[in-house]
């Protein structure tokens, strides 16, 4: 069993009851191992990190992804505890979802499919890349030390390609219903919280709408809305009974398009303190309420807000609450916090290996994309607590500084470094003095340390 700090040990220990006890040790090895390694996060990489490339039974930590019985959905139930006890334990309960693509080749990779890049991709010119696509769902909360809002992953589940499907003879599972899937999930897991659930236009879906709206308990989805949609007034009340079905919309009301167009459109000037992290930006609005129809789909009540730019930088668009009694402002606040998202994306990839990883067992690749996902947040908790344990720097973070480049507020990857810091002493030099000039470390720690340095890229 390692030694971790009390704290660490407390928070991970959480994940213990899940794995039977063998198969625990390995899987905090393995853990470990990927918050250590630089560059690569593969299963040698860890092991090579925690000093075990002589193990002559390596194969059984591989097979704590690709053979072990555990379940990633139990691990993402706990991981969610401890995220809801950590930060912001009561109130609204934010959450994003978005899907990422995740670039990979090779034969054996069922799951895979031809996807266009969005990163590398333009409105007037298209990259497909080949890759695995993820769903995630992430907890919007501010983090008191990084002074702004983070994107906290805590499930993540893996979307085929139709063409998965196809070669097995199944129906197609599309992405909003595994989205669906996820929301009923959550909403199980924290029953007594309101839940605003941002989503980009991809999950724009009247059926999926409508299924929110269902559930029992309050939750609330906003997400983008085209201005060309059919939006209608409420079915009048019925009087004497006719023959047919009830109606289920009114007249029809005017496209946001025409709203936009038209002069007599009464436009509130609004002061964002916020707007996807460039400071405070002024915009104009307008909002109503009405219900959302499609021919042969579910009518979904709903309230729009329809935003533009007084300096014109960016092109009008709208936004649909599930919620009609939402104010508009709040539905834009709550909508802009979804670019956090891209960030939390973007950092997994540079800093904890996503898409470095060479699994190719199905098992295997469902377990170790959402692990790093999670790996995301689990740092950001064991850093949150290191800044209760800090001494004159309580509640604070050290900020890697230079002088060509100012930060004032610390980042994912100076909470990464203080973690690993914290850890390397714990492990290796905690019997080692270091109140004197000259530290002495035992040989097998340099050479571990000096053969994580050249293979770090």
């Amino acid at each position: 069993m390692l030694t971790l700090p009390k704290v660490y040990l407390t928070l991970i220990g959480a994940f213990a009851p899940l794995f039977g006890k063998r198969i625990w040790n390995r899987a905090l090895v393995l853990l470990v191992g990927a918050i250590l390694s630089p560059g690569k996060r593969t299963v040698t990489a860890a092991l090579r990190v925690m000093g075990l490339s002589a193990e002559r039974h390596f194969q059984n930590y591989h097979r704590v992804l690709s053979r072990a019985t555990w379940s990633s959905l139990a691990v993402s139930r706990v991981l969610l505890g401890l995220l809801v006890t950590t930060f912001a334990a009561t109130g609204v309960l934010i959450v994003g979802i978005d899907d990422t693509l995740e670039r990979r080749w090779g034969p054996k990779i069922k799951a895979r499919g031809i996807y266009r890049d969005p990163v590398r991709s333009s409105h007037s010119f298209c990259v497909k890349v080949s890759g695995l696509r993820w769903l995630s769902l992430m907890r919007l909360v501010p983090i008191p030390w990084a002074k702004r809002v983070w994107a906290l992953p805590f499930l993540t589940a893996l979307a085929p390609s139709e063409r998965y499907y196809t070669d097995r003879g199944q129906a197609h599972k599309k992405l909003t219903d595994w989205a669906r899937q996820m929301i009923v999930c959550l909403r199980w897991w924290v029953r007594r919280r309101t839940v605003v659930i941002v989503a980009d236009s991809s999950l724009a879906v009247l059926e999926l709408l409508a299924r929110v709206q269902r559930l029992k308990e309050k939750t609330i989805m906003i997400t983008r809305l085209r201005l060309d949609a059919g939006l209608y007034a409420p079915a009048p009340t019925p009087g004497k009974k006719k023959r047919g079905a009830p109606r289920k919309k009114g007249e029809r009301l005017p496209t946001l398009e025409q709203v936009l167009e038209d002069p007599k459109t009464k436009w509130q000037r609004v002061k964002m303190p916020e707007w996807y992290g460039k400071g405070p930006r002024f915009v104009e609005i307008v909002s109503g309420t009405c219900v959302w129809y499609h021919a042969g789909k579910p009518v979904v009540p709903i309230r729009w807000v329809l935003i533009r730019d007084p300096k014109g930088e960016f092109k009008p668009q709208a936004l649909l609450c599930t919620a009609q009694s939402v104010q508009p402002k709040q539905i834009l606040a709550w909508f802009v916090l979804r670019w956090r998202l891209e960030v939390t994306f973007e950092e997994v990839r540079a800093h904890l290996g996503v898409e470095t990883q060479r699994q190719w067992s199905d098992k295997a690749i469902l377990r170790t994309t959402p692990a790093l996902l999670g790996l995301f947040s689990l740092v950001t908790l064991l850093a949150h607590h290191s800044t209760s344990r800090r001494g004159k720097r309580k509640g604070q973070l050290p900020v890697r500084q230079a002088a060509w480049y100012t930060k004032s507020v610390p980042t994912f990857s100076d909470a990464l470094a203080v973690v690993r810091l914290r850890l390397w002493r714990e492990l290796y030099l905690s019997a080692v003095p270091v109140d004197t000039d000259i530290v002495k470390i035992p040989r097998a720690l340099l050479e571990r340390y000096t053969d994580a340095l050249y293979y770090a890229a």
